[in-house]
């Protein structure tokens, strides 16, 4: 997986997403961003966002504050992960 083109705060944001048990802290506008630059990301007109990422496509709620819930981070976690992206593979 070629992560050059990844800032270090999206980094960082992949570090958080991937990394166990779930952090509770990953704000959606971080998230967002670096779906944008890995994949892409658009709201519908009901507020929801659906996300592609590789093969997988899933449709997220906006965060009802500004971090993802635990099922966000879970799901965008397995999305990663299913693009190859690992703990290791960021650091290389």
């Amino acid at each position: 997986m070629e992560h050059a083109k990844l800032t270090g705060h999206h980094l960082v944001t992949v570090e958080r997403i991937l990394s166990h048990p779930a952090s509770h802290n990953i704000e959606w506008h971080d998230a967002a961003s670096l779906l944008a630059e890995i994949g892409s990301i658009t709201e519908g007109s009901n507020g929801r966002f659906t996300v592609v990422l590789g093969d997988e496509t899933q449709v997220f709620d906006r965060p009802r504050g500004k971090d993802l819930d635990t099922q966000q981070v879970v799901d965008l976690r397995r999305m990663l992960r299913a693009s190859g992206f690992t703990s290791e593979s960021i650091h290389e």
